[in-house]
């Protein structure tokens, strides 16, 4: 006899799956039985082609160059900085990976830049930019939560994003620098999952989707959640709380506080390295979070406590997903993310997680076909696969349509059986057809309770 589950009963049952593999993958740390030897090629072969050269990082110097050329043709912004931040600063940056910018703008007297300056300075820069002839492919985004510019240079072949003041971001990649120095394997770990999550398509916030930035934490939560730990929770690296209108920031002051911080770690935590590999690192990754999509509304992931804790922020109910951003608490790292792009990340982790430990694990093309992209997998003599989750020819739109009637449909024979077992003969509609696209616009804008 099949057993059914309320929609209640199975997201409860769910949240209990998630808090298992919480404990058996995160809280318990032991090496697995299997072997992973071909995954252990894989991963390495992938770095290998990822990871940047010197001569990729003299390409990014260069391309900085070229944007402190173009602000000194701007005539008032002959005093202003260029500096960069992101994962180039914080050294987690692949070969194909954007270049963020800051442009400081000089302040004497220490007042907050207004957006309709940021704008105006953006605008004029894109001008000189284009008359220098370094810049093709660009993208002005006056109106975005952090104004931005963004272009490739011609020279370079960089993705460059611009932006006016970011003293947020500097901070963030300071402090994501000194973390990737405890341990070599963090770094690798965040490059390996950005890789899978563009193979995926599930890099992508701009579709719903994640932003490299939400991964990096996800990996950091990762890394704390270890048994023994890897990464000490971040309040105990950098005790920040910083508001959009931050100013400049003593980076020297920054610097020291962080060394101190992680030397008290190291001396609190000798003998008890964790001794896990890389690819079981990865492997537990994916299983850590394949029921991702089960707890949003009631928890989120916190890197500043090293912890799942309970939602208690009166506007987290509004997303699907909540990382909470260590440095800007309460905001939410993973807000761009909606519902129907949820149930395809947690599906994406799920298949992933199977992958690895099932005899197609031990499959190298399969292997590469999940971890990689095209582009790097053909560099390491993958073949296409029949089945790979991603269609790489289908647009992030199409997916996107896609999953909609999945969702659509998958809804609709929910409601159909909460009528049978209701007692209702099936005889009428359960929903018009214009009813039916209700619950994926509210998706977007409300997670149901689970």
């Amino acid at each position: 006899m099949r057993v059914r589950y309320s929609r209640r009963g199975g997201a409860l049952a769910r949240r209990k799956a998630f808090a298992l593999s919480l404990e058996r993958t995160g809280f318990n740390m032991v090496e697995l039985a299997q072997s992973y030897h071909e995954l252990e090629k894989c991963r390495k072969d992938i770095l290998y082609v990822i990871k940047p050269t010197e001569d990729d990082r003299n390409k990014r110097l260069h391309a900085i160059q070229e944007i402190v050329n173009s602000v000194h043709l701007v005539g008032y912004l002959g005093d202003a900085a260029v500096k960069p931040f992101g994962s180039f600063v914080s050294n987690l940056y692949a070969k194909s990976g954007d270049l963020d910018v800051s442009v400081e703008l000089p302040n004497k007297y220490g007042f907050p830049t207004s957006k309709e300056t940021k704008q105006d300075v953006l605008n004029e820069l894109m001008m000189a930019l284009q008359i220098e002839g370094v810049a093709r492919d660009v993208n002005f985004i006056p109106t975005a939560r952090v104004p931005v510019l963004q272009y490739v240079s011609n020279h370079f072949g960089i993705s460059c994003d611009i932006s006016i003041d970011n003293y947020p971001g500097q901070i963030k990649s300071k402090v994501l620098y000194w973390i990737n120095t405890i341990d070599e394997r963090f770094g690798d770990m965040v490059l390996l999952v950005k890789e899978w999550a563009k193979a995926q398509n599930i890099n992508d916030p701009k579709n719903g989707t994640l932003n490299s930035y939400s991964l990096c934490l996800l990996v950091l939560f990762h890394f704390q959640t270890c048994k023994p730990a890897i990464l000490p929770p971040m309040k105990e690296i950098y005790d920040v709380s910083i508001t959009e209108g931050s100013g400049r920031f003593n980076e020297n002051s920054l610097d020291q506080i962080c060394v101190e911080n992680i030397a008290k770690f190291r001396r609190q935590n000798i003998g008890q390295r964790n001794q896990s590999s890389l690819s079981h690192l990865l492997a537990t990754f994916f299983e850590k979070f394949c029921h991702i999509g089960t707890y949003s509304s009631d928890h989120l992931i916190s890197t500043y406590t090293g912890e799942m804790k309970r939602n208690l922020y009166w506007m987290a109910r509004s997303y699907c997903l909540f990382v909470e951003d260590p440095f800007q608490r309460p905001e939410n790292a993973a807000r761009t993310v909606d519902m129907l792009e949820l149930r395809r990340i947690s599906r994406a982790f799920t298949r992933a997680k199977d992958m690895i430990s099932s005899d197609r694990g031990s499959h190298r093309n399969e292997l590469l076909s999940l971890l990689c992209t095209p582009e790097v997998g053909s560099k390491l003599g993958a073949r296409a696969t029949a089945d790979r989750y991603t269609n790489p020819a289908m647009s992030p739109q199409q997916h996107r349509f896609t999953e909609l009637m999945e969702y659509l449909t998958a809804d609709l024979h929910r409601n159909r059986y909460d009528q049978r077992a209701r007692g209702s003969t099936g005889s009428r509609p359960v929903r018009s057809g214009r009813q039916a696209a209700k619950p994926y616009q509210s998706q977007q804008l409300n997670c149901p309770q689970m």
